[in-house]
């Protein structure tokens, strides 16, 4: 059964940094891309980020370009996130989420396929 589990959220003022991990089991880590949405009160999921199976490619929404870097480790079934500068607008539950062996979806569906429970983070301003 795949099983992801995010850790790392929590409450840091504007300007900030935090580190998300997302382990996961239940599956060939190193076979999947993986990626990291989240959502905000009233707003639907948001795609960030996206790392290719053994990391070589990223990618990731301009909104957090510059100020996150996803990265993972395969020998630890793990991936992670580091998020900088972070601002008020970032306030969001933060998923991870498992994609397929070719690449991620565009349109992330929380509804649909492997999704951690999310970790809650809050930048107050």
């Amino acid at each position: 059964e795949v099983y992801l589990a995010e850790s790392g959220g929590g409450l840091v003022h504007a300007g900030g940094s935090l580190n998300l991990s997302c382990v996961a089991s239940g599956f060939t880590f190193s076979d999947y891309w993986m990626q990291w949405v989240r959502q905000a009160p009233g707003k639907g999921p948001e795609w960030l980020s996206s790392i290719s199976n053994v990391g070589g490619t990223t990618t990731y929404s301009d909104s957090v370009k510059g100020r996150f870097t996803i990265s993972r480790e395969n020998d630890k079934n793990t991936m992670n996130l580091q998020m900088n500068n972070l601002q008020p607008e970032d306030t969001a539950v933060y998923y991870c989420g498992r994609c397929g062996r070719g690449g991620c979806s565009a349109s992330p569906n929380l509804a649909f396929g492997f999704w951690g429970q999310g970790t809650q983070v809050t930048v107050s301003s």
